[in-house]
């Protein structure tokens, strides 16, 4: 199977090259696979692309726009298969999408997680900060974004600490005493980055801590970061200033893809794991555009299995800088998040597809 040859590599390590007759052949499986069983993607194919599920190239697999999960019900087991429904972040009154995923989905998620993530912890689990409050997730079958994302990487640690208490406050004796249990030993730390900036660097900013053995990995919440006038290479020089923190790996994803996170890598581009591949696609002709245009994103993964989300039209823009350039064991494409898309750019492509399955 394609994705067992490439979970097999070292994470981040397979050449476009390599990669990509992989990735055709497994999403070839996918296309099918879900064109069987998923009645309103099938409808989608057929009205849209003419019954072709899969393709040759992978610039020519059809692909869902992302916004679809949050108005239809895309499923391709049977319901008695399916054990968690994973919903998107939203504000109050905006539709979420809604993710449904049963045990082999869910363990090829966790596996493919396992794989990127050691790829900057190492093998073995560390003790394990969380840059949030425990009470961000209260029901394990109905999660949001930001609660799946927590439980998600909470797998890889041990000896979990909160350093929020439930309020969003700071839990300064936790925190102390946490550091102090350590004695020097490597740890890590994750959490969404406006939740790591504003309610832990902010409000620890004068505690004078040592984070030095430690790695944080973040993601998301950037518009809100930019509000405060702060960017990725602010946030990391700021940590580094204040903290002497200087291990801190970004990352990009979806809960329509959970899974499969685009690292960044030391130089400041976001790569994805071997069995995930990007296309940056022009927003007026939705064709493919060369590598440093600018485009609207376009994510293939080969994790879903209990609903159609392999190939997905994202609501975000984006350009690929580099290709396999081989710095501290990073190949594939280098991707670099220009902001989200406007609603109207999008409106053709998500009203044209919506109505095929009306």
């Amino acid at each position: 199977m394609s994705f067992d040859t490439l979970f097999s590599q070292q994470p981040y390590g397979v050449t476009e090259p390599d990669k990509t007759p992989l990735m055709v052949d497994g999403l070839k499986e996918l296309g099918e696979f879900h064109y069987q069983n998923c009645e309103p993607y099938r409808r989608v194919i057929d009205g849209l692309w003419h019954g072709r599920a899969a393709a040759d190239n992978l610039a020519d697999f059809p692909y869902l726009p992302v916004s679809l999960f949050k108005t239809n019900r895309m499923v391709s087991v049977p319901e008695g298969d399916l054990r968690i429904t994973l919903t998107s972040s939203g504000t109050t009154g905006q539709a979420v999408s809604q993710i449904l995923v049963d045990a082999d989905t869910s363990m090829r998620q966790q596996k493919a997680l396992a794989s990127s993530l050691s790829h900057v912890l190492g093998p073995k689990r560390l003790p394990m900060l969380v840059l949030d409050t425990n009470s961000v997730f209260k029901d394990p079958a109905l999660m949001s974004a930001r609660g799946a994302g927590v439980l998600g990487i909470m797998r890889y640690g041990r000896n979990y600490v909160f350093a929020l208490d439930e309020q969003l406050e700071p839990d300064f004796e936790a925190v102390d005493a946490f550091l102090e249990d350590l004695d020097g030993a490597p740890f890590f730390m994750f959490g969404f980055t406006f939740v790591v900036w504003m309610q832990f660097f902010e409000k620890f900013l004068d505690r004078g801590l040592d984070l030095s053995g430690g790695t944080l990995i973040h993601s998301g919440g950037w518009k809100k970061m930019i509000e405060h006038a702060v960017d990725a290479e602010v946030f990391r020089e700021r940590f580094r200033e204040k903290f002497n923190l200087s291990n801190i790996y970004n990352f990009y994803g979806m809960v329509e893809q959970i899974g499969s996170i685009f690292l960044e890598a030391p130089d400041g581009l976001l790569y994805p794991p071997n069995f995930t591949d990007v296309i940056i696609r022009d927003p007026h002709t939705w064709e493919p555009v060369p590598n440093g245009e600018e485009g609207v994103i376009q994510l293939l993964s080969l994790l879903p299995g209990s609903y159609p989300g392999h190939s997905l039209l994202t609501e975000d823009m984006g350009t690929i800088v580099a290709q396999d350039p081989d710095t501290h064991g990073w190949k594939g494409k280098g991707l670099r998040i220009l902001g989200r898309v406007p609603k109207a750019e999008l409106r053709g492509c998500s009203d044209v597809v919506g109505a095929k399955i009306a």
